[in-house]
């Protein structure tokens, strides 16, 4: 089943509750919160994010999908804990080692929160593979973490078949996100390539239309 995460990264202040309300109205799957440090990636959301989430949570029964681009991992997952979130993912790139990454997945499930793993353009999809029979969700970037508005790199979509193919073969049970330049004209070929969430944010909170703009992402 197809379903739409609507990134609340490029949402301006004064318009902010006007688009959550909207939102919710359309009927989007989850608000994506893409939390990033400024050390991780260049831009620092922290602020910003934590307001919106706070504001999101006071206006809405719609899942929160927490993306962590952050050099601290345990400290942002501690703070996001509190929101009561479905899902948190952090970056494996982010993380020193396999150990590490293990000890992150079980702190996150032990407060009863569903766990992603996310890899960057340049990273092998073949590298969390150990992982994922423990988390509930791969999030593969479709373009470099950090900006809004960008252009989906193709390639990133033969990633997102090779792990699905992986997947089938050893039947294990997750999603795949797919975040980053995701449109209309080219939501078919992720969907093909294997993903079934799909990140898209100045695609729906730019649009004159936020319900018909996640009903046409989502058909």
């Amino acid at each position: 089943m197809v379903e739409i995460s609507t990134s609340i990264l490029n949402v301006e202040r004064e318009n902010a509750n006007k688009i959550f309300y909207g939102l919710e109205v359309a009927h989007t799957d989850y608000f994506h919160i893409d939390v990033m440090d400024g050390k991780f990636v260049p831009k620092d959301t922290t602020e910003l994010m934590k307001e919106y989430t706070n504001a999101v949570k006071q206006i809405s029964n719609i899942p929160l999908d927490v993306h962590l681009m952050v050099e601290d991992v345990k400290s942002f997952i501690e703070e996001y804990i509190a929101f009561k979130p479905n899902i948190i993912t952090f970056h494996v790139e982010a993380t020193k080692s396999k150990e590490e990454v293990k000890k992150l997945i079980d702190y996150i499930k032990k407060e009863g929160i569903k766990v992603g793993l996310s890899v960057k353009p340049n990273t092998k999809i073949e590298e969390i593979y150990e992982f994922l029979p423990y988390i509930h969700m791969c999030l593969v970037m479709t373009v470099e973490p950090g900006l809004g508005g960008q252009k989906l790199i193709p390639e990133t979509l033969e990633k997102v078949r090779t792990l699905k193919k992986y997947i089938d073969e050893n039947n294990i049970d997750i999603d795949i996100e797919v975040d980053g330049g995701i449109k209309p004209e080219n939501i078919e070929s992720a969907k093909e390539a294997g993903a079934n969430i799909f990140v898209a944010g100045t695609a729906i909170v730019n649009s004159e239309n936020m319900e018909e703009a996640i009903d046409t992402l989502r058909n």
